[in-house]
């Protein structure tokens, strides 16, 4: 299979590997073990954070190297090595909690502590389905103190209103890297703002400078607006049917939705 063109293949995953209900299909589940075996890495790069992403690669058996949160953390899912990590500076975290609040929301703020990965304030504007489910690792704090003393890795509003995130996402301006994408699973819009300049293509620049890989080489595939410096940087980009006009925009190919196996047609392309 391997024609030495591509050296690493990096996958969204909500709406790319996994479909709305959080499933992953069979034959792509086969596709990624095939490519794999070939000798070529695969890397999922996504807006969740670490443990999320595990509950939707682990019963696929796809565990391994992920680039979250849009760029903030790189690791492998297997042992926990981290390749790559971005935080706010206090100064610019102030000034993107700032344009949070100046809108009325409180978002989420990801951080990395022992007995917490989600901190919050007492009327967080996050989807009430996505706290629930975070509420083993969920915290309350104050979060203007927040953001003076912890490294925060992202902010975040999940299943909110598009039009407010995008409103949040322009007054953060050049505080941060912001992205609003659909939410497949709590519905709405979710607004992620990563340290400035980080992106997902930025842990595969991580992951190929620890790997000896030539980010020249790079096969991309996503659907969201979060995917676009990721499709643009790599050789080639394979957008998903139906995805963001500004994904797609970058295709060199499309491939199906997940639910119809659509990324085994990354096996022709390798």
């Amino acid at each position: 299979m391997r024609n030495g063109a591509i050296e690493l293949v990096v996958t969204d995953l909500d709406g790319t590997l996994s479909d709305p209900a959080e499933k992953i299909h069979p034959r792509t589940a086969a596709a990624v073990r095939t490519i794999v075996a070939a000798g070529v890495p695969v890397v999922v790069a996504t807006g969740r954070r670490p443990r999320s992403a595990s509950w939707v690669l682990d019963p696929a058996g796809l565990a391994g190297p992920a680039i979250m949160l849009d760029g903030a953390v790189g690791r492998d899912l297997r042992n926990g090595h981290t390749f790559h990590r971005a935080a706010f500076t206090p100064d610019a975290a102030r000034l993107v909690l700032r344009a949070f609040l100046a809108a009325g929301l409180e978002p989420c703020l990801f951080v990395e502590h022992p007995n917490a990965e989600l901190l919050v304030g007492p009327r967080p504007a996050t989807h009430p389905g996505h706290l629930a489910r975070n509420r083993a690792w969920t915290a309350e704090a104050d979060l203007a103190r927040v953001v003076e003393t912890d490294p925060v890795l992202t902010f975040t509003v999940v299943g909110g209103d598009a039009a407010a995130l995008v409103e949040i996402a322009t007054a953060v301006g050049a505080a941060g890297s912001a992205s609003v994408t659909p939410d497949l699973v709590y519905g709405g819009s979710t607004l992620q703002v990563r340290p400035c300049g980080i992106s997902k293509w930025s842990g595969v620049i991580a992951f190929c400078r620890e790997r000896g890989l030539d980010a020249d080489r790079v096969l991309a595939v996503g659907d969201g607006a979060n995917d676009v410096e990721l499709l643009a940087a790599a050789k080639v980009a394979c957008a998903v049917d139906g995805g963001h006009p500004s994904a797609l925009a970058h295709a060199d190919h499309v491939i199906a939705q997940p639910s119809a196996a659509g990324w085994a047609a990354l096996l022709d392309l390798i």
